[in-house]
C-alpha cells in the first residue's frame, strides 16, 4: 500500500461525508498561497474532531497551533453560538490568516485568537481563573508536547477530552535512539502519559493523505 492510495482513498471519503464546504476549501487555499506548512488536518480527521467535541457536548474548547485556522473552524462549529473556542498560535502571521478564514467562515464571535508562545498563555489562562476547557486539541511543536499536556489537563475538568496530533511519526516514536526533536519530544510525551494517572488514554495510528501517524486521546479522570 502506499500514500498515493492513502490520498485517493481520503478523497473518496471527503466526498461521502462531508462534501464541498466553502470556508474549509478557502481556508486550505489561503494556507497554500501564503506557502504554510502543509500541515493541517485532513477533513476527515477535521471531522472527527468535530463530532468528538459535539459527542463530549463541549462548549468551552482549547486549542494549541492555529495555523490558517482549519482545524479551528471545525472546532468552532461543534461549540452552541455561546460557546468559545481558544486557540493560541505563536506566529503573527499565521494569526493573521487565521483570523480571516474564521471571519470569513462566520465564526469570529466564537473565537479568541491568542498570540504567543503557548508555554508563556497557558499559565496566562489558568491565572485568569477561566472555567475548565470541555476538550482541547493539541497541535503544536513535537519537543514541548509533555509540557503542552501537562497544561492541559490542569486547564481541564473530570470528563474532559484531550487530543494530541502526530505521535507516531511515521513509526519513529519505537527508535529510543533517535537524535530527532520531535521524536525525542513525542517519546518523552509518551512515557508522561504512561504514567499519569490524571487521564485514561490511548493512542491510535493512522494513514491518510498526511502519510503515516497517529494521534493519542486522553480522557481526564
Amino acid at each position: 500500500m502506499s500514500e498515493e492510495l492513502w490520498a485517493t482513498v481520503d478523497t473518496y471519503i471527503n466526498g461521502v461525508v462531508i462534501g464541498r464546504d466553502a470556508a474549509l476549501e478557502a481556508a486550505a487555499a489561503s494556507a497554500a498561497a501564503a506557502k504554510l506548512p502543509p500541515i493541517s488536518v485532513t477533513p476527515a480527521y477535521g471531522k472527527l474532531l468535530h463530532l468528538i467535541a459535539k459527542v463530549r457536548g463541549a462548549s468551552r474548547l482549547l486549542e494549541i497551533g492555529t495555523l490558517a485556522g482549519y482545524s479551528t473552524i471545525w472546532l468552532a462549529r461543534a461549540v452552541p453560538p455561546d460557546g468559545r473556542v481558544i486557540t493560541i498560535e505563536s506566529n503573527p502571521t499565521h494569526a493573521g490568516i487565521a483570523r480571516a478564514n474564521i471571519e470569513r467562515a462566520g465564526l469570529a464571535a466564537r473565537v479568541d485568537i491568542r498570540v504567543g508562545a503557548a508555554l508563556d498563555v497557558l499559565p496566562q489562562l489558568a491565572a485568569d481563573k477561566q472555567a475548565p476547557f470541555d476538550f482541547t486539541f493539541i497541535d503544536a511543536d513535537r519537543s514541548r508536547l509533555a509540557d503542552y499536556f501537562d497544561w492541559a489537563v490542569r486547564l481541564s475538568h473530570s470528563g474532559s477530552v484531550i487530543i494530541v496530533d502526530n505521535v507516531v511519526r511515521k513509526g519513529a516514536i519505537v527508535d529510543a535512539a533517535s537524535d530527532n526533536a520531535d521524536v525525542k519530544g513525542v517519546r518523552r510525551f509518551n512515557e508522561q502519559l504512561k504514567s499519569d494517572t490524571r487521564v485514561d488514554a490511548t493512542i491510535i495510528q493512522t494513514v491518510s493523505a498526511k502519510g503515516y501517524d497517529g494521534f493519542a486521546m486522553a480522557l481526564v479522570r
